[in-house]
């Protein structure tokens, strides 16, 4: 362990696959104690265990990030396993189906928003309340996207949701402005996820063709983007706060 973040006590939403999970090691490896959420128990678990297993400290609870209850519990478990809250990194997020604006169901813009933008907005909320109460400096990460940044055809739910998180990233960064407490966005591009492959329902051409429209010419890869969330809870970016950070391959350049 290198320990940029040893002692400190960070939550992990969407911890039990994906970036989530690769966020969730890369933290554990890096000294953190790690909280972590997820609405698949089972995932949860199996990340919590793959921490534990390395010589790392992690517990998991079943979250549902819709549901505000569900936000202040996984708060309260962090602080009753480890005693108090460092930093948060907000990932949880879906995808919703590809498709014209106009073909699409206000089922799934409900549900994309519910998850992506308004599960941020709890989470935060009952972050910032322990994070207040317990005074000296946190920081808090959120996941946006690249489509957060841009438009993005076939996904127009999807990116409203995660321009939305911009949107509470940078309000929220202003209102704890004056306090220790930072907040940011981090925005990937395609990363090979679960997510993605769900997306491009496995189809072998569809991902030659993303990849190739990359300016690297590859997908991301999960842990590359545990490692900007790690810098960004550290306090090696004490002076960041309100940023959308692009991690995409040079996507978004």
């Amino acid at each position: 362990m290198s320990g940029r973040l040893e002692g400190k006590v960070v939550l992990v939403t969407g911890g039990g696959s994906g970036i989530g999970r690769a966020t969730s090691l890369v933290l554990g490896r890096e000294g953190a104690k790690v909280m972590v959420c997820d609405i698949d128990q089972a995932g949860a678990e199996e990340t919590a265990a793959q921490i534990t297993g390395a010589g790392g400290a992690a517990a998991s609870i079943q979250t549902d990030v819709t549901r505000e209850a569900d936000a202040e519990a996984a708060v309260a478990a962090a602080v009753s396993r480890f005693g108090r809250l460092d930093g948060a990194f907000n990932n949880a997020g879906v995808p919703g189906r590809l498709g014209r604006l106009l073909d699409g169901t206000e089922e799934d813009f409900d549900r994309i928003m519910a998850v992506n933008a308004k599960g941020v907005w709890l989470c935060m909320r009952a972050e910032l309340r322990q994070m207040q109460a317990q005074g000296g400096p946190a920081a808090i990460v959120n996941t946006s996207s690249a489509a957060g940044l841009r438009g993005v055809r076939a996904m127009a739910a999807y990116s409203a949701s995660k321009h939305a998180v911009i949107g509470l990233t940078k309000s929220a960064a202003l209102e704890m402005a004056q306090s220790p407490i930072r907040i940011n966005a981090v925005c990937p591009g395609v990363v090979d996820t679960p997510m993605v492959s769900q997306i491009i329902d496995d189809r072998a051409s569809v991902r030659r063709g993303m990849e190739g429209s990359q300016p690297n010419g590859r997908f991301g890869r999960p842990e590359e983007l545990g490692e900007a969330v790690a810098w960004l809870l550290s306090d090696a970016a004490s002076f960041v706060t309100g940023i959308a950070m692009p991690v995409d391959g040079g996507m978004t350049s």
